[in-house]
């Protein structure tokens, strides 16, 4: 695990630059154009770039070296931001939208690589642990890019934004590329082509419907980022609302515990399971995003602060459990599938967080937080009800025939075979 945590530490530093330059270039756009649609256009951009790209990502981290793949996103993205460094303010507006486009589909590439790649550096043993671990550090850059924005924008400027984020980029690439590190399974060339190959003419949907238990997680996911667009979106309107001189305190409240209790969870998690070699399946999965769900609605049913806090608390502790299972699950899956699953399961993530930014700003306009997180978190709730249903009905079958297993997951032969030997 010695090099691994050499990755998850420029894995971090460049997810810093990311999350500075997030907040630093929607500024800059603003501030340059003086329009907020052009703003959103750039948002926009890059989230649907984000979306397309998750199906690219899943083909090319199944045909080719995930490593190269990565240090050159890294790279691609660091010398995008050098070129608009290198440009007169004047012509950087229209170098945004490039940009935008580079930037969503190398990010997405990155993830999708790394996450297929994360068996094969750390072995299957301990891959629930080394996500605790990378999960833990993008928590981390987050808070420290969101909080250290404001003050690198204000008092060193734009340029100097940028300038971070681009070194962050090249210093993520450059441990990544001295790290002796394999990121494929061991196979020949002419095996791995093979294989590539046939996962190619198989296709995504034909690769769910022989894992109807992936493509329902999937779905949860995707859901779930309709219910985190709901409460990013709901958030300043509900604290406004319960403080109007001090619209932030709420907001900067329920983050840091969020965040504390994220980050505890995603440690714990990961050691638990790590111990007990077995990762949680798809019912753990199912209760933590119900948990999730639910929390997040209980957050703006105008708790006392105190409550709120504990609550905010333990919607962190769910988010990041159920990130970790969800992620080591997926990577049960062969290597030579593992990378489409990822793309898909990138896509739509991305896919269900946009749509729900577009659709909750417009309810919450004529709408209560409440309701519109309620019914957004619920969809989420509903899915999760579904896969635990199947997973009892394919429990009880199975028990039928005398072939229960302790974890109640499906008989062999009925989903994909995974890495450690069990059924999907």
């Amino acid at each position: 695990m010695g090099h691994f945590r050499l990755l998850v530490m420029g894995n971090g530093i460049s997810a810093y630059g990311s999350y500075l330059n997030m907040v630093a270039l929607n500024v800059f756009i603003y501030h340059v154009t003086g329009s907020a649609l052009t703003a959103g256009l750039f948002m926009a951009v890059r989230l649907i770039t984000s979306v397309a790209s998750g199906f690219v990502s899943g083909r090319l981290v199944t045909r080719y070296d995930r490593k190269r793949l990565m240090v050159g996103a890294d790279l691609t993205q660091a010398a995008a931001l050098l070129v608009l460094l290198l440009v007169p303010a004047g012509g950087r507006v229209a170098l945004l939208f490039a940009l935008a486009v580079v930037t969503g589909a190398c990010s997405t590439l990155s993830t999708v690589a790394l996450r297929s790649s994360v068996p094969e550096i750390v072995g299957p043993e301990h891959r629930a642990r080394a996500n605790g671990l990378l999960v833990t550090g993008r928590s981390l850059a987050m808070i420290a890019g969101f909080a250290s924005s404001g003050v690198v924008v204000a008092q060193l400027g734009y340029t100097t934004a940028f300038a971070l984020d681009a070194a962050s980029f090249v210093v993520s690439a450059t441990v990544l590329f001295l790290l002796p590190v394999r990121t494929r399974a061991v196979a020949g060339e002419e095996e791995r082509e093979e294989a590539a190959d046939g996962t190619a003419r198989w296709g995504t949907r034909a690769l769910l419907r022989t894992a109807p238990l992936l493509a329902l997680m999937i779905a949860v996911r995707a859901a779930d980022g309709l219910g985190s667009s709901s409460h990013n979106v709901a958030l300043p309107i509900y604290s406004d609302g319960l403080d109007p001189a001090h619209p932030a305190t709420f907001i900067s409240q329920f983050w840091t515990t969020w965040a504390f209790g994220n980050i505890v969870a995603q440690q714990v998690c990961g050691r638990f399971m790590a111990k007990g070699g077995r990762s949680p399946g798809e019912r753990a999965f199912a209760l933590g995003s119900c948990v999730m769900s639910a929390a997040f609605i209980l957050v703006f049913a105008g708790l006392p602060t105190a409550a709120a806090v504990v609550v905010a608390l333990i919607a962190g502790m769910a988010d990041g459990f159920t990130e970790i299972v969800y992620v080591t699950r997926l990577q049960a899956v062969p290597d030579e599938r593992r990378g489409r699953l990822f793309g898909l399961s990138a896509s739509a993530e991305n896919a269900g967080f946009g749509l729900g930014m577009i659709v909750s700003a417009a309810l919450l306009d004529h709408f209560a937080p409440l309701p519109v997180v309620a019914v957004f978190h619920g969809i989420a709730i509903a899915l999760c009800l579904a896969l635990l249903v199947l997973l009892f009905r394919r429990g009880t079958a199975t028990a039928r025939r005398g072939g229960e297993r302790a974890d109640g997951a499906p008989a062999p032969g009925r989903d994909l075979p995974t890495a450690e030997g069990h059924s999907a």
